[in-house]
């Protein structure tokens, strides 16, 4: 990832949404353990966990709020990917949504080492080995799906299967999960474009050199809601390589870390994570799946 912090975005009803996303930098590269803990203890219970406020839940998020992770920057009305996983997280630890209070807090002073003020953050937080050396994450509720951006005009953006793309020109990033998804998944009888940067793949695509651009799902939907607004995510990829993952962020140590944790966990066994993922990311946000 660039060392920049990522923009996410996504046309909503016509209005551009734009976000600062929590990208690990090039340097912070995310860490590869990113298996859940399967179950929560006896003790994660609502008249057990030592909360910041008995019997509620504090969660954290930037200010604003966007597209696809929330919606219209309202995340207590629990619409959105990672509403959607908040509410779920909290009734899992038993947790009803009148007991859930919402915090703003920028993403950099959720990062930074010191106390916190809320039991979890979800602001698309990238696990990492540097990051973990001052808070603490949950396992992953999100590993990062690879996805082809094409114009609208373009032969392949109606395509709906990966074969259908099999003869397109496709390019990416060099070095990159993107490259690795063209050559692994896609595997198109043309040989892909290498780029040094998703600058100059972006180049490409607006001067028709290549068919459609592969990058990781939030940047599609900044290139498509902010930057290139010609173009729409044709569809996720099927995952390839070690993704990048999503965890909740949590003061270092925190008490909580082990029971929001094994929630996960739960909803990632019982099937929760990935009909949230279908509905708000491929069904609302129009990002579907490609097989």
């Amino acid at each position: 990832m660039p060392s920049s912090p990522r923009a996410l975005a996504l046309t909503a009803a016509g209005t551009v949404l734009v976000a600062v996303a929590a990208c690990a930098p090039q340097d912070d590269a995310p860490t590869a353990n990113v298996t859940p803990a399967a179950t929560a203890g006896p003790a994660c219970t609502r008249d057990n966990l030592p909360t910041r406020t008995p019997g509620k839940l504090t969660v954290a998020t930037d200010e604003p709020a966007y597209e696809p992770w929330f919606t219209g920057n309202k995340p207590d009305n629990g619409e959105g990917f990672e509403a959607a996983v908040a509410y779920a997280v909290a009734a899992k630890l038993g947790y009803a949504k009148a007991d859930v209070t919402w915090a703003r807090v920028k993403f950099d002073t959720a990062i930074a080492p010191g106390p916190k003020a809320f039991d979890f953050d979800i602001n698309q937080f990238s696990i990492t080995e540097e990051r973990k050396k001052a808070v603490d994450f949950s396992g992953p509720y999100y590993l990062v799906r690879q996805a082809v951006v094409a114009r609208k005009s373009a032969k392949i953006a109606g395509r709906t299967s990966l074969a259908d793309l099999r003869d397109a020109k496709l390019g990416a990033q060099v070095g990159t999960t993107s490259y690795q998804a063209i050559t692994q998944v896609i595997r198109p009888t043309a040989e892909p474009q290498v780029y040094n940067s998703n600058d100059d793949a972006k180049k490409a695509l607006q001067n028709g050199q290549i068919d459609g651009l592969v990058v990781d799902l939030p940047t599609a939907f900044y290139i498509t809601g902010a930057e290139l607004t010609d173009t729409k995510i044709v569809g996720q990829l099927p995952q390839v390589g070690t993704p990048e993952a999503f965890g909740l962020l949590l003061d270092r140590n925190s008490p909580l870390t082990p029971c929001v944790s094994g929630a996960v966990g739960q909803l990632t066994a019982d099937g929760t994570l990935k009909q949230l993922e279908q509905k708000w990311l491929a069904q609302v946000a129009g990002a579907a799946e490609l097989t």
